[in-house]
Parts: C-alpha cells; sequence; structure tokens
C-alpha cells in the first residue's frame, strides 16, 4: 500500500538547480551535494525529499521534519532542524508549486490509456477531420465533422458530437460529452463533463411550460482547465463563454449565456445562472451562487456559501446570504450574535 504506484519515476534536482529554479536562497551556506527526488508535506518529508513551510500554525511539524530540503520564509527558518536545508524563498508555496511543476511535468494533464496517435476502439465518423498526433481511447464516439488539432487526447468512452472544435494539446477525459462546442488550445476537461447540452430555458404558464429554443454555443478558451462532473449549458440566444486561463472545480453548474472572463476560478458546487457575467479575475468560492443577469466585477471575490443576487463593483469582496459587502456582512452577523446573547441573558431561570 506504500508502493507510490501512480507517482512516475523522475530524475529529481540539485540544490543549485532548485534556487536558479526558484531564486530562493539558503539560510546558511551549503558546501554538501544535496539532491531531491521527490516532493512531500511537511510531515512525512524524508531526506531525499523537498517540501514547504510557509505558516506558523505547522511550527511542531517543522521541528520534527525529516526533510531534505525545505522551502520557507525568513521568519520561520528558527523552527526547522539543522539537518533541513532551508532555502528562503519570498513566497515558498509557489517556489514549491515551481519545484515540483519542473519535476513532474508528466502531472500537469491527463495522460492517456492508448499509445500517442492511437486511435483503436474508438467509432470516428468519416468526415471528421483528425490531426495528426491525436490519440482516442477505446469507446469514444466523434460525430460527423468534428475537428480536433494535433496532441489532443479524446478519453475512453468520451462523445465529441457534430461538428465541434477542439484545439491542440487538449484533453477531453473519460466518459465527458462535447457538444455545440468551439474549444481552444492547451485545455483539460476532466471525467464526466458535460459541455454543450440545452440551458434550462421555458416559458411558464397555466397551460404548460413552453421550452425554449437554445441554438447558441459554449465557446472554452486557450489554457481553460474544467474539473470532473461540471455542467456548462449552451447558449439560448447568445453563445456561452469562458475566458482563456480560467480554472473550474469539479461539480460546478454554468447556466445558459453566461459570459465568464479570464483567469476566473470557480471552486466547486458553485452555480452560476443564465446571463449571468464574471468579468476578469474574479474568484467564487465554494458552494456560491450567482442569480441570473448580476454582472461580477473583474477582480472580485465572492465567499463561500454567498448567494449573489445583485450587481458586485469591481475589486469588492463580497459575502452572506444575499451577498454584500465583506465588512457590513460582518458587522451584522456580530450584532446578531450580540442580539443573541442578550436575549438568553434575559431569560427568567427555569425554576422562577
Amino acid at each position: 500500500m506504500s508502493d507510490p504506484v501512480f507517482l512516475r519515476d523522475t530524475r529529481g534536482l540539485s540544490l543549485d538547480e532548485i534556487v536558479a529554479l526558484t531564486g530562493a536562497r539558503p539560510a546558511v551556506p551549503q558546501t554538501r551535494a544535496i539532491h531531491v527526488s521527490n516532493i512531500a508535506p511537511l510531515d512525512r518529508a524524508g531526506p531525499g525529499d523537498i517540501c514547504f513551510f510557509d505558516n506558523k500554525r505547522f511550527s511542531l511539524d517543522a521541528g520534527k521534519t525529516h526533510a531534505g530540503v525545505c522551502l520557507t520564509a525568513e521568519a520561520l527558518v528558527q523552527f526547522l532542524p539543522e539537518r533541513v536545508v532551508a532555502l528562503v524563498a519570498r513566497e515558498p508555496y509557489r517556489a514549491f508549486v515551481q519545484v515540483a511543476r519542473t519535476m513532474f511535468p508528466q502531472s500537469l494533464r491527463p495522460s492517456s490509456l492508448a499509445e500517442r496517435g492511437s486511435v483503436a476502439g474508438a467509432y470516428i465518423d468519416p468526415s471528421a477531420r483528425l490531426e495528426s498526433g491525436v490519440t482516442v481511447e477505446p469507446g469514444a464516439v466523434i460525430g460527423p465533422r468534428s475537428e480536433i488539432g494535433g496532441g489532443t487526447i479524446i478519453g475512453a468512452n468520451a462523445v465529441i458530437g457534430t461538428d465541434v472544435r477542439i484545439g491542440r494539446d487538449s484533453a477531453i477525459c473519460a466518459g465527458a460529452v462535447v457538444t455545440n462546442a468551439l474549444i481552444g488550445d492547451r485545455v483539460i476537461i476532466h471525467p464526466g463533463c458535460k459541455i454543450g447540452q440545452d440551458g434550462f430555458g421555458f416559458v411558464m404558464g397555466g397551460g404548460g411550460h413552453l421550452k425554449v429554443p437554445q441554438v447558441g454555443r459554449v465557446i472554452i478558451q486557450d489554457d481553460v482547465e474544467i474539473g470532473a462532473g461540471t455542467t456548462i449549458d449552451r447558449g439560448a440566444i447568445r453563445d456561452t463563454v469562458i475566458g482563456e486561463g480560467t480554472k473550474i472545480d469539479n461539480l460546478v453548474q454554468v447556466g445558459h449565456n453566461v459570459s465568464i472572463g479570464r483567469h476566473c476560478v470557480v471552486v466547486a458546487h458553485s452555480g452560476i445562472s443564465g446571463s449571468a457575467t464574471l468579468e476578469d479575475f474574479v474568484v467564487l468560492g465554494a458552494r456560491a451562487g450567482v442569480n441570473n443577469l448580476v454582472t461580477i466585477g473583474e477582480g472580485s471575490q465572492i465567499a463561500a456559501t454567498s448567494n449573489v443576487n445583485n450587481n458586485v463593483p469591481p475589486g469588492s469582496r463580497w459575502g452572506g446570504t444575499p451577498a454584500k459587502p465583506v465588512k457590513q456582512w460582518f458587522r451584522e452577523v456580530m450584532a446578531l450574535e450580540r442580539l443573541a446573547r442578550a436575549r438568553e441573558g434575559a431569560k427568567p431561570a427555569a425554576d422562577e
């Protein structure tokens, strides 16, 4: 059980290579040769591992660590044992991620079950166009007139619908369904995603609910990553758009006509209603809900479990239900707590 069977071998990195890569500096000048071959958490790291330590809360773990190298802040070096080579970095975790990406570059993109360029066991419509180097795993279906760029992986049992366009070096993982969509380069769509199905559009009435035709597309720009089980509806009368570099977590619902800007972050279980707009660099915490037609301004952050019913100005931090500026939300919560304590203190004793 302790065998790291899913971790590929790496040549590792020397201390000099780590310093050159991250810009970190040794807290104490080093003369001995140091080489690390793996990454590990602070409390489990061994002499061949590199870890990071960026929060004083973990000082007890730091004092007991057996890591070979630890990336940390200047003020935290004192908590590390002398046996550990401390590298001082301005942002220890970012430096650690730089090291991890260099040591395990294959982990940045889903790997294929099949050999590169293989299409064995898949159904590919004769009118579909695949560039050289496309890998299609067993059970996948690629529909008429679809186009897929070189280096892209289509996972087992994935379905690519009619006229879909997918760029180069992307990954559509197992069981995903992509229809009515244009997808850019280096996009990762994790297992079980559903992209491009009809949005929830009905005109309600006493005689029944009249379905609104959904005739838009989903446009996913370059370098987007979409987590497992997420659903993104096609547009109704305009396109649903996911801007470049945006990262969407697992189990997120994106409604029709939604526009998400560049480099946004949407965390798990969030729901974005139809025709809402997230401008560039917006962050939604877990289980946030955004009402239809709402605009969240550039660079704003929405706290987890919040419900956004009104437009949010750029650069804001909002939270609560209904969401409001964080300082106002905190004041209201504290006032409610004081009121509850006062009422509790005013209650007569049980025997009175």
